[in-house]
C-alpha cells in the first residue's frame, strides 16, 4: 500500500465514523489482532508439540527398517555362502567322477 492509499482510507474512516469513534475502532481492531495472534501462536505450539512425537515415530520406523535390512543382508550372505559350498562340492564330485571315468576308459583301452 502506498502513502496516498493510506491517506484515502483514513479520510474515508473519518467521514464514516467521525473523529471521536476512530480511537475506539483502533482499540477494538488492536484487541482483535492480539486475539488473532494468540490463537495463531497456540495453533503453532500445538502443531510443534504433536509434531515432536511424529519425529520419534519416524525414527522408530527408520530403526526398524534398518534392522530388517541388516537381517535380510545377513540371510543373503548366509545362503550365498551355503550355495557356494554346494557348488564347490558339485565341482569336486564332477571332477572326481571325470577322473574315475578317465581311469576306467584308460584301463579298458589297455586291456584291449
Amino acid at each position: 500500500m502506498g502513502g496516498s492509499e493510506i491517506v484515502l482510507i483514513i479520510f474515508v474512516f473519518l467521514l464514516l465514523f467521525g473523529a471521536k469513534a476512530i480511537p475506539d475502532i483502533a482499540k477494538t481492531l488492536g484487541k482483535a489482532m492480539r486475539e488473532f495472534q494468540k490463537a495463531t501462536n497456540e495453533i503453532k505450539r500445538e502443531i510443534n508439540e504433536s509434531g515432536g512425537g511424529l519425529g520419534d515415530d519416524i525414527r522408530d520406523i527408520k530403526s526398524t527398517i534398518q534392522g530388517a535390512k541388516s537381517d535380510i543382508q545377513e540371510g543373503i550372505r548366509t545362503h550365498t555362502s551355503d550355495i557356494e559350498k554346494d557348488i564347490q562340492e558339485i565341482k569336486s564330485d564332477v571332477s572326481q567322477g571325470t577322473q574315475n571315468i578317465t581311469t576306467t576308459i584308460t584301463n579298458e583301452a589297455k586291456m584291449d
